[in-house]
């Protein structure tokens, strides 16, 4: 777990330095100031994640440590510390946002356990406020399926770049589960007790991302009738999940590099830098090296995010993936629908076996449910199973449609046979008997039609 950071706000040198030497042995890291107008200036400096202050103070005075630190991040708790008989200016602290107040002398041990609370406590209030936007509607280390090399080969980076602190760019086409290995990401890291923040660049409009991500003053612009805090905030300690980031606009690209680059933030409207600790991935289905040179992406930005990138391979490439991925999505589905356990058919499987999936993972989800709701019996089979045409089996934009009728029909079959025969021969490792089995034709049909496709 992240270190937490305490500020001590405190003149007398002798208190604070008992303060801070209590605070390291617990296991804090905690910084000093000696009074009020310089626990302002650390307030924004350090980014404490809690602020223990005097009320009495030279130079400024705790109420004003208070209101900085509100100011700066609402969320973040402060306690107060008070001389005996100042339970008024206590109460005045309480109703400008203290998390709680301590009488000196105070036990020491109290003051631990209102550090702890304190602490616990934002941290719920952050939780609650991302489940309330349902952006925590997963719980715990997210299940990757699949055993193909190429699938270990990157479960295996994963693994790797989790323990760092790097940026990661996940590239894949849509429906990889690329959502699924940031949240593995997150949660195989040290960040894994703070918050996952996930974000649809795609799915917010330009003028309301960038208020979404680094939040808003109150009077920034028309609406903006109380602070908002942004996503980037919310997820202080944590990660942020930037998914289809090529789709964010170039401004925004600005300000989301100076994040990564100085690690702070400025709300819209606001008047100074916010300090941040968040571990950035992000994700694309576009070729932003491309869109690099198109100039819809920031080259520097590029390099920033590209530190270390990892691709998902679509799922016509993994095909070996497939029937693990299908009993997972049974098992799921079944239980979710209370339909009781299904089994796939040897002919249904073989039917998925030689389907396209354009649409990847996502694609053989949702086939996988409208095959159990459709499903009366046990077993699933090929009329259960609804696939598009357009896409199955081979890609129509490769058929020829010059000639005559017969002619365009011929062309369409050679190419649907070449496609399914090279992926029958692929899922059997070249084995050309269990092929032609699988295809249902004589081994000889298999050789000639190899020989008279030309396949390799």
């Amino acid at each position: 777990m992240e270190m937490q950071t305490v500020l001590i706000v405190e003149d007398k040198s002798s208190m604070a330095r008992m303060l801070k030497e209590t605070l390291e042995a617990e296991g804090y890291k905690a910084v000093v100031a000696g009074d009020g107008t310089v626990g302002i200036t650390m307030v924004a400096k350090e980014s404490p994640d809690i602020v223990l202050t005097d009320l009495k103070l030279p130079g400024a005075d705790g109420i004003e440590v208070l209101k900085a630190s509100k100011e700066h991040n609402p969320l973040r708790p402060v306690i107060v510390m008070t001389a005996y008989g100042s339970v008024q200016t206590a109460v005045e602290a309480m109703k400008e946002g203290a998390f709680d107040f301590i009488t000196k002398p105070f036990d020491i041990d109290h003051l631990l356990m209102l550090i702890r609370r304190a602490i616990e406590n934002r941290r719920l209030v952050t939780e609650n406020m991302l489940l309330k936007e349902a952006f925590s509607s997963m719980v715990g280390m997210p299940e990757i399926v699949g055993k193909s090399r190429a699938m270990v080969d990157v479960a295996e980076k994963v693994r790797k770049v989790a323990a760092t602190r790097s940026t990661v760019l996940i590239l894949g086409e849509s429906g990889t589960g690329k959502e699924l290995f940031a949240r593995a990401i997150h949660q195989l890291s040290d960040r894994k007790d703070f918050p996952y923040v996930p974000i649809n660049c795609a799915a917010i409009p330009g003028t309301l991302l960038e208020s979404e991500l680094f939040g808003y003053e109150k009077g920034s612009f028309t609406g903006a009738e109380a602070r908002k805090t942004g996503k980037f905030e919310l997820a202080d300690k944590g990660t942020v999940f930037l998914d289809e980031i090529g789709e964010m606009d170039m401004g925004i690209q600005a300000n989301l590099l100076r994040a990564l680059q100085e690690g702070e933030i400025e709300r819209i409207g606001g008047s100074g830098a916010i300090k941040i600790d968040v571990r950035v991935v992000a994700a694309s289905n576009r070729d932003l090296e491309r869109a690099v040179s198109e100039g819809s992406f920031r080259e520097d930005l590029f390099y920033r995010l590209n530190v270390f990138p990892v691709e998902i391979p679509p799922l016509r490439d993994r095909t070996g993936d497939i029937p693990p991925l299908v009993e997972h999505f049974i098992d799921r589905c079944s239980s979710e629908m209370n339909a009781g356990r299904k089994e796939m058919s040897p002919e249904a499987l073989e039917m998925l076996m030689g389907y396209g999936w354009k649409g990847n993972v996502r694609e053989l989800q949702n086939t996988i449910e409208r095959a159990i709701i459709l499903c009366e019996g046990i077993a699933i089979t090929p009329e259960h199973i609804s696939l598009s045409p357009v896409q199955g089996g081979f890609p129509l934009e490769h058929v020829p449609m010059d000639g005559t009728l017969n002619e365009t029909a011929r062309g369409a079959l050679k190419i649907a046979e070449t496609e399914r025969i090279r992926k029958a021969l692929t899922n059997t490792g070249g084995n050309k008997t269990r092929a032609a089995k699988a295809l249902k034709v004589s081994y000889k049909t298999l050789l000639t039609k190899i020989k008279e496709y030309g396949i390799d």
